[in-house]
């Protein structure tokens, strides 16, 4: 007899299951949080805080990352399901929804952990659900999941190495994804978090090693609470260079690369296109666990708007961004 946990007192359950199992039994599946912020108007300082729940290993975890006073931030933070599988809670970290799609609170406790936290997420666009996404090679399963995505403002306060800084009015986003994503047999994803003032554009696009298209979906989200408008399109045309902005290839490691520039073009449902320069560099490098990472950016569209935000371009093989392969049964 599966035991029960308190989420099944709630109308929660999508399958005839306990609240713990899922539809598909899978190492990686995982229902997880990400939460991203930084200044609005110029690069600097970039906290990360994310969240998971894996139910094939019975864990949940949490990392911290990010960028404070140009020297990179990692925790890792791990706890067993025991009688709480749901709680998001690990050590020192915790998130509380305090309304849905409005407003979070994320806090760690910094005795215990390199970047103490004591944030408040406010929305500042509706949620947006993307197209549930599904990439397999032969039978296998590499990707399938549901996935939403939010831009919001960020106050409060973090704290590293003694130090306090404050976050007043900070942008950023915040993502929800639930499913199965076996990050090391995925060619190369792309997920884009540009901050406007009139609002965010986001994009999820994953492509095989050879530029062909799995996936694309991302919307753009007024800032004045307004329903999200779809992307219908997405191109890009971004490149790796070294501090003089030459350009390079990313190689074995990354270890040439020191910026991301380049153009990215939405089209919007209804036919508007939107172009969007943008220069940047790393402020999460995956290496050496993965490909790639997470940079922030400066944009400017080509109607004038200027703003700030989040590239974070990773994957294991790809004909533009990492010419050589570095992992193994690949889908193609």
């Amino acid at each position: 007899m599966p035991k029960p946990v308190p989420a099944d007192e709630y109308f929660y359950h999508q399958i005839p299951e306990p609240h713990v199992n899922v539809a598909t039994y899978h190492e990686h599946w995982r229902d997880s949080y990400f939460f991203i912020l930084h200044p609005r108007n110029a690069p600097g300082d970039v906290i990360i805080l994310t969240m998971a729940h894996y139910p094939s290993r019975g864990v949940m975890d949490s990392l911290q990352l990010g960028r404070i006073q140009n020297q990179p931030v990692f925790a890792h933070h791990t706890r067993p399901y025991g009688d709480d599988p749901h709680t998001p809670c690990v050590g020192p970290v915790s998130i509380d929804i305090i309304e849905p799609f409005k407003t979070i609170k994320l806090r760690v406790d910094g005795t215990s952990a390199p970047v103490g936290l004591d944030l408040t997420f406010t929305a500042r666009t509706r949620a947006y659900g993307l197209r549930r996404g599904t990439m397999k090679a032969g039978h296998e399963i590499i990707w399938d999941q549901s996935h939403l995505f939010q831009s919001g403002n960020y106050s409060g306060t973090y704290s590293c190495e003694g130090k306090s800084y404050p976050v007043n009015n900070w942008w950023g986003q915040r993502d929800h994804s639930w499913g199965i994503r076996d990050h090391g047999r995925c060619p190369m994803w792309m997920w884009l978090a540009i901050q406007l003032p009139d609002g965010m554009f986001g994009v999820w696009h994953w492509e095989y090693a050879n530029g062909s298209r799995v996936y694309s979906d991302g919307c753009f989200a007024p800032a004045d609470g307004g329903d999200p408008v779809p992307v219908t399109d997405f191109h890009h045309e971004l490149q790796w260079t070294d501090e003089d902005d030459r350009p390079v290839e990313y190689g074995k490691d990354g270890s040439g690369v020191k910026k991301l520039s380049g153009r990215v073009t939405f089209v919007l449902e209804g036919g508007k296109r939107v172009n969007i320069a943008a220069l940047g560099s790393w402020c999460a490098p995956y290496e050496p666990f993965h490909c790639g990472g997470l940079n922030q950016m400066v944009v400017k569209t080509d109607d004038g708007r200027t703003g700030t935000g989040i590239y974070e371009i990773t994957g294991s093989y790809h004909h533009r961004y990492f010419n050589l392969p570095r992992g193994e049964n690949l889908p193609a």
